[in-house]
């Protein structure tokens, strides 16, 4: 049987990935100490990877499949399978700039002032491809330089036409370039506490992100790598599902059954069951859970003994094996 090459996000996606996968039904050890930690099932190896070289390994076929961020995917233009928003780890990529520059609030209003006082406005970065298209598809920016590309500055290379707007490649601990080493600077944010210890304000989302499951569209057309991809897939899928849910149990009067019946919303249909007294059913099913504040009046006034459950995961089966079937339809239009 095929084994499954899952690589695993280094630094702020790291614990998120391992709780998801624990909550699916893994077990992971030495995910602390190794690069290469163990888990329950003999046909995933693990690795531990930084998320910047994620979607790159997997679209080379190096790992099957692999957490990461969305910004990375974008960043890296990687040629790989998005399967699932994982829904942790939720950042922007903002523009930010010293929060002392208080006629500033856009990129907009950023690249007016340097050009009106004749200054190279200099941004640091890790994402430069994000950066420069951003840059590139704004107004003021197309007025000002046409279609030339920003300077781009790494250790190795040089590029772009624009030397009056540059983007330097930073290699960490971006927000603290400012005001020496940069003026601007375009960097993921969290809770915005990281900027604000460095005297830095955000005046542009230039997107959001969060991490995701990718895979090798290789693996994919693989039929014994795509089952277990799936497999996979429907795991963590869902605990995310069960996360939105929740699993409710009643007892009804059965001159009180029709009427829950037809308020009460389900996931597919709510499973009834007789009870020693005739005149009485329980009734469970799962809900969505921003729906139960809305029917709780009516469980109060129908039902009794009313018990809710948080479900770890919710499979929906039926779903799954239809992706699975339209991907197949997909793979074979393809070839």
């Amino acid at each position: 049987m095929a084994k499954i090459s899952f690589v695993l996000p280094k630094g702020h996606l790291f614990d998120g990935a391992i709780k998801l996968l624990e909550q699916a039904g893994y077990a992971i050890s030495d995910a602390e100490k190794s690069y290469r930690p163990m888990i329950n099932d003999p046909r995933i190896e693990l690795k531990i990877l930084r998320p910047q070289e994620i979607p790159m390994f997997v679209a080379d076929g190096l790992h099957d499949i692999g957490i990461t961020g969305l910004d990375w995917i974008r960043e890296t233009r990687a040629d790989v399978e998005v399967l699932l928003n994982l829904e942790y780890g939720a950042v922007k990529l903002v523009l930010a700039i010293p929060k002392s520059w208080t006629g500033v609030n856009d990129l907009s209003s950023l690249l007016e002032k340097f050009h009106q006082e004749n200054r190279v406005l200099r941004i640091s970065t890790e994402y430069l491809n994000i950066s420069a298209e951003c840059i590139m598809s704004n107004p003021v920016y197309r007025e000002l330089y046409g279609s030339k590309e920003p300077l781009i500055v790494t250790p190795w290379w040089r590029k772009g036409e624009n030397s009056r707007v540059v983007l330097y490649l930073s290699f960490g601990a971006t927000e603290a370039k400012p005001p020496k080493e940069a003026d601007a600077i375009i960097d993921v944010m969290q809770t915005g506490e990281t900027l604000e210890r460095n005297n830095l304000k955000p005046i542009e989302v230039l997107m959001e992100s969060s991490a995701i499951l990718i895979a090798n569209r290789s693996s994919l057309k693989d039929p014994e790598k795509r089952e277990k991809i799936y497999d996979i897939l429907m795991l963590l899928k869902g605990v995310i599902d069960g996360r939105r849910k929740l699993h409710i149990f009643v007892n009804v009067h059965k001159d009180n059954l029709p009427a829950l019946l037809e308020n009460l919303p389900a996931l597919k249909r709510p499973t009834i069951s007789p009870l020693a007294d005739e005149n009485w059913y329980s009734v469970n099913t799962v809900i969505d859970r921003d729906q139960f504040l809305e029917i709780l009046p009516v469980l109060r006034k129908l039902t009794q003994g009313l018990v809710i459950y948080e479900p770890r995961q919710v499979l929906l089966i039926e779903e799954m094996m239809g992706n699975r079937m339209s991907r197949r339809d997909e793979d074979c239009r393809r070839q």
